[in-house]
């Protein structure tokens, strides 16, 4: 891999690959939204350009960039905050800009298309360990969505002969992370010494730290293998009771959480252990940082924000 182009690189995942491309001295060109506020997460790095263009004119790239890159990372996503499953046209728009973004790539030079799926595709399993090879069954306008941008990638990217690689991303945490997700709501609370509710938390959960999650998708790119879905996980499931009492014990153990003070809804998924064995073996992946480590990672950066507030 010589040169990347990453849509929502400004995004959490986005950074991670982007910081973990120039690491192996590979030039990346960023697509960002214009007047985009998190510029200021991105390196500063003579292998970084950025470029600011809504994904619906990503058509107007080749005419914009004078470059002939390898792989086209897609990670832009419109509406994937808390009204994500709130917003159908939203979602079902997202399905065209990836397709465009295929289209894109093609007309850059670009011999692969990378996107980023979801967990989301697989709607409520009951399987043991969740791989590339489970039934899906999408529940929600984002995971449909999700899988229908997947299969359609496939379809168009082997048409124009483009290596298609399809990922869906488990819980990612880190840096950047979402502010209403578990671990940076649950985080922000323990810091300040508050009380966070939740429920019974015997539900398998899977958790990847960032850095870990960027490099995963830059082996991808360098050895990843065509027209193939892996997981993007850790593949080590446990309780999430006990990720969040990791959590309370890294600030202090005398915290009162309350687990077991919000029921579970009905349609609440119960297993979310990743399989993913075929990354392993095609590219040599495995996780790096442990779940105490990001933790602590976290901690440290939303102690010196507030040391700063």
């Amino acid at each position: 891999m010589k040169h990347a182009i990453v849509t929502g690189a400004t995004g959490m995942i986005g950074v991670a690959l982007v910081e973990e491309c120039i690491k192996n001295n590979v030039l990346v060109t960023a697509v960002v939204r214009p007047n985009s506020t998190n510029l200021y997460r991105l390196p500063s790095s003579k292998l970084l350009k950025t470029v600011a263009c809504d994904m619906d004119e990503y058509s107007k790239l080749p005419f914009i960039l004078d470059i002939n890159a390898d792989i086209f990372y897609h990670f832009a996503w419109s509406v994937t905050d808390k009204r994500r499953n709130d917003d159908i046209s939203g979602q079902y728009q997202n399905i065209q800009y990836t397709l465009e973004a295929i289209q894109t790539a093609k007309m850059l030079g670009c011999d692969t298309f990378i996107g980023a799926g979801s967990q989301a595709e697989y709607g409520v399993s009951k399987e043991g360990k969740i791989g590339p090879d489970t039934p899906t069954n999408p529940v929600t306008p984002y995971g449909i969505s999700k899988y229908a941008a997947g299969k359609f990638s496939m379809i168009l990217c082997e048409r124009l002969g483009l290596k298609c690689i399809w990922t869906r991303i488990f819980s990612v945490y880190g840096k950047y992370d979402n502010p209403s997700s578990m671990i940076s709501s649950t985080l922000e609370k323990f810091v300040n010494g508050e009380k966070a509710a939740f429920t019974p938390g015997i539900q398998l959960w899977d958790y990847l730290y960032s850095e870990d999650a960027g490099r995963a998708f830059y082996l991808l790119g360098e050895k990843g293998s065509a027209q193939r879905i892996y997981c993007i996980a850790s593949g080590q499931a446990r309780p999430l009771y006990e990720f969040i009492k990791m959590m309370r014990d890294a600030i202090d153990f005398e915290l009162e959480i309350g687990i077991g003070e919000i029921p579970y809804s009905n349609d609440s998924v119960m297993n979310l252990c990743a399989d993913i064995s075929n990354l392993t073996a095609d590219t040599g992946f495995i996780p790096t940082i442990g779940f105490n480590e990001g933790i602590h990672r976290l901690i440290k950066i939303k102690q010196a924000l507030n040391s700063d507030c």
